[in-house]
């Protein structure tokens, strides 16, 4: 039986810990090589003001639980929304949107399909110790060329 198909648990502090372009603390509960290409489960810390630009990907949903701090998700052109700790923001693939970190840090979890998981994986790189990664400009080289094989189109500027 391939490790896919084997089930597996992680404690508090386990997983895969990167440090994302975006400053965020990345930690991949699960992932395609984990769950066969069923699923991704992200763990992010991120600092206040730390988000994406306007983005969609066409085929691949994405679905956000916040669990402490505070954020403001952009969903088409709806009006936005504030998500506090318990809040659950679904967005369909194909649903333009961005998101921003509003307290001075923000943890939350990120599911989505399991090749949505690798374009995060991309834009990462190991983290070296579990903390927020040191302040440093986006590598938009590295997040152009994940967008460019994962589907992902940026199509604006981060709201403000």
């Amino acid at each position: 039986m391939d490790d896919a198909q084997n089930p597996y648990a992680l404690a508090p502090g386990e997983g895969e810990a990167r440090w994302g372009v975006d400053g965020a603390l990345t930690t991949i509960k699960a992932s395609d090589d984990l769950t066969g290409g069923r699923i991704a489960v992200i763990e992010d810390v991120a600092p206040r003001g730390e988000g994406t630009p306007l983005h969609t990907h066409a085929a691949d949903d994405e679905t956000f639980y916040v669990l402490e701090g505070e954020m403001t998700f952009w969903l088409g052109d709806a009006a936005p929304i504030t998500g506090i700790a318990g809040t659950f923001v679904h967005i369909p693939g194909g649903v333009v949107h961005a998101f921003r970190v509003e307290s001075e840090t923000a943890r939350y979890l990120i599911f989505t399909t399991a090749r949505h998981g690798e374009f995060y994986r991309a834009i990462s790189e190991p983290a070296l110790e579990r903390v927020l990664p040191p302040p440093a400009p986006m590598d938009m080289e590295r997040v152009e060329a994940a967008c460019e094989r994962y589907g992902v189109q940026i199509v604006g500027p981060s709201p403000t």
